[in-house]
C-alpha cells in the first residue's frame, strides 16, 4: 500500500450536528467506510497510505476546536497520504460502549492493522484514555494519550472527584484499565501538566519502560488545544508516526509557548502565587515590547508596589 495524498474536500463548518455527520459519512463511505457504533459512538475510516492514525474524538470538541470542523486525521490523509481511523463519540462517553468493542474484536478478526507499517492512536481526555486502552488491538502501534485518565473505576482512582456521571460507567470488564492495555505497544507518549493535580495522578498510572512522560506545565485542562495553539501538535504527530518523537525533541517543541499569550498570562500568575515577583515583572515587560496587553500592562502596575529583591 503506498501513500497517496487524497483530495478531500469538506465543508463542514457550523452544521448541525446530524448535517456533520452526514457529511463525514459520505466522504467516508466513498473513501473507506463509515459506521454507528451503538447510539453515541461512530467510526469513520478514509483508506490512503500504509501509515494510520487512528483518533477518538468528541464531537463537539472537533466542531469547536478542530481546524475545519473535522476529525483530525483528515489533514494527514489530504497532505502525507496516511489512512486514518476516526472513532467519533456524541457525548464523554470514554467509548465505553460494547458495540465499540465488538467493532475493535471485528478489527482484530479482519486483521485490519496488520496490512499497516506505522500505526498510532491518539487522543486527549477520555479520548486519551481509549486511544491507550484500545491500542491493545494493534499490538507494535503508538500511542499519544493527553491527559488521560488511568480509570474512573472508584475502586482504583476514588480520589478523583471528577467526571462523577461517567464514574457509574463500568471500567472493569473488556478494554478497561488504560496502562494495562498498552503493554504491547511499541511507544506511548503521556502529555499532561504537572500542575494539575489530578492528572498528574492518572499519568503516573502509566509507568512503563515503553512510556515516555511529557510533563507540560502550565497548559491547564486542554493541553491538546494548547499544543494546537503553539503550533506543535502537527509536528508531534508527524514525529511520533516516524519514531522520532522523545521527551528531548517534545522539550524543544514546547519552547513555542514562550510566544503564547494564554501561556504566558498564566506564566506570569504561578510567578506572582510563588512571590518570583522579579521574573513576573521581567515576563510582563517582554510581552509588553511585543505588544499592547491590558493584562501584563496591569500587572506591571500592580508589581510595582513590591519592591525588587
Amino acid at each position: 500500500m503506498q501513500d497517496l495524498l487524497l483530495a478531500i474536500k469538506s465543508n463542514l463548518i457550523d452544521l448541525e450536528t446530524n448535517a456533520w455527520l452526514g457529511e463525514i459519512d459520505e466522504l467516508c463511505d466513498e473513501l473507506g467506510f463509515f459506521e454507528q457504533l451503538g447510539t453515541t459512538h461512530f467510526a469513520g475510516f478514509i483508506e490512503s497510505g500504509n501509515k494510520l492514525l487512528v483518533t477518538f474524538e468528541n464531537a463537539q470538541r472537533i466542531r469547536a476546536h478542530n481546524a475545519n470542523a473535522e476529525p483530525r486525521g483528515f489533514s494527514y490523509a489530504r497532505e502525507e497520504g496516511w489512512s486514518h481511523l476516526a472513532l467519533i463519540s456524541l457525548e464523554e462517553s470514554w467509548f465505553r460502549d460494547r458495540a465499540i468493542y465488538d467493532f475493535f474484536d471485528r478489527m482484530i478478526d479482519d486483521a485490519f492493522f496488520e496490512d499497516f507499517e506505522n500505526v498510532i492512536f491518539h487522543g486527549a481526555d477520555g479520548g486519551g484514555y481509549a486511544a491507550a486502552a484500545y491500542s491493545v488491538a494493534a499490538p507494535g502501534a503508538s500511542v499519544i494519550a493527553i491527559r488521560p485518565q488511568a480509570t474512573l473505576d472508584a475502586q482504583v482512582a476514588g480520589w478523583d472527584p471528577r467526571y462523577k456521571a461517567q464514574r457509574m460507567t463500568d471500567f472493569n470488564d473488556r478494554f478497561g484499565y488504560a496502562p494495562e492495555m498498552i503493554d504491547a505497544a511499541k511507544a506511548v507518549f503521556v502529555i499532561f501538566d504537572p500542575l494539575q493535580r489530578l492528572d498528574a495522578a492518572h499519568a503516573a498510572l502509566f509507568r512503563k519502560p515503553h512510556v515516555a512522560m511529557l510533563p507540560a506545565p502550565l497548559l491547564g485542562a486542554q493541553p491538546d488545544v494548547a499544543l494546537d495553539r503553539f503550533g506543535i501538535h502537527d509536528v508531534i504527530i508527524k514525529l511520533a508516526m516516524q519514531g522520532g518523537l522523545d521527551p528531548r525533541r517534545f522539550s524543544q517543541l514546547l519552547r513555542a509557548r514562550r510566544y503564547d499569550q494564554t501561556y504566558a498570562r498564566a506564566l506570569v500568575t504561578q510567578l506572582i502565587n510563588t512571590n518570583h515577583h522579579d521574573l513576573a515583572r521581567l515576563l510582563c515587560e517582554y510581552m509588553l515590547q511585543r505588544g499592547q496587553n491590558p493584562f501584563f500592562a496591569q500587572k506591571l502596575r500592580d508589581l510595582s508596589d513590591i519592591p525588587p529583591l
